[in-house]
């Protein structure tokens, strides 16, 4: 099932801007970005992130999260995909901030996989999404996912929350298994790990695990953040392979299917998340908050 899109595409990115506006102030927005095959984009004051959807289906892009790392407060996610249009490539940083965190079909920042037998089944792209509120201090939206694995048909609600402020949006998932209800069901939870070197944290007692890693002439601190109660265990996939090796924690769904979590970035360059003790400092913080 592709996105739908029931008006035309000029008149859909009308309603959304004009309900979302962009504004030079801090804010939080996100939308469908049918332009750039198919991606959905979100952000705040602190971080942005993008999903990749039907258009990237055999391109090998799947269900993990890309981070657009931001140095400036205010909205770029429609600024800058307008610039790369116009051949003012978002990969390079002008200034703002850009996009050097490498996804392809790893978890990226925080996507998940069913954990089967010891390994990840991961899902593909989104099929379909839908925005629920866009305003300067919150935005939630869903993105829809539909695979199968060994004749099972698994599909997910995926809601997900960003607000003026954090560093970590809210993902809440609602998984079901041929059509009902999945509950107990085994879900790893993903940070890319990009080199040997990265450096891997967790604190499993307070619900957070975190990767700091070299990032062009800055640092990046990627991290997830859960009740610690729903961790079943933690593991470190080493396998020497480009964007295979990864940081996981395992959990499940409830009784209701569902699966709520936090994961987020911060960068070094952007002045405010300067050490891997700082990041891990930070994961700790709002878990307490939570």
């Amino acid at each position: 099932m592709k996105t739908k899109i029931l008006i035309p595409l000029v008149a859909l990115l009308g309603v959304v801007f004009a309900a979302c506006a962009e504004t030079p102030k801090p804010a939080t927005f996100c939308r469908f970005v049918p332009e750039r095959a198919d991606d959905f984009a979100w952000e705040n004051d602190k971080i942005a992130f993008r999903a990749y959807g039907p258009a990237l289906k055999e391109k090998g892009e799947d269900s993990g999260f890309d981070c657009w790392l931001k140095r400036v407060d205010y909205p770029i996610v429609n600024k800058w995909y307008k610039e790369n249009t116009e051949g003012k490539s978002y990969h390079k940083d002008h200034g703002e901030g850009y996009d050097p965190y490498k996804v392809g079909s790893s978890r990226g920042c925080g996507g998940l996989a069913l954990w089967i037998d010891g390994k990840m089944e991961i899902s593909n792209v989104f099929t379909d999404s839908k925005v629920i509120k866009c305003t300067p201090e919150e935005s939630v939206f869903v993105l829809s996912y539909e695979y199968k694995v060994g004749g099972d048909t698994y599909t997910e609600e995926k809601e997900i929350s960003i607000k003026l402020g954090d560093r970590l949006f809210k993902s809440t998932s609602t998984f079901k298994k041929n059509g009902k209800i999945a509950a107990d069901l085994p879900i790893a939870i993903g940070l890319v790990r990009h080199h040997k070197t990265d450096l891997v944290s967790k604190d499993l007692e307070k619900g957070w695990m975190a990767i700091w890693e070299p990032m062009d002439d800055s640092e990046l601190g990627t991290g997830v953040v859960i009740d610690p109660k729903r961790i079943a265990d933690f593991q470190l996939l080493e396998t020497g392979k480009t964007l295979e090796d990864h940081a996981l924690i395992i959990t499940k769904t409830d009784a209701a299917g569902q699966l709520e979590y936090y994961a987020g970035y911060g960068w070094k360059k952007a002045g405010e998340i300067k050490t891997s003790k700082e990041w891990n400092t930070y994961l700790t913080d709002f878990s307490k908050g939570l």
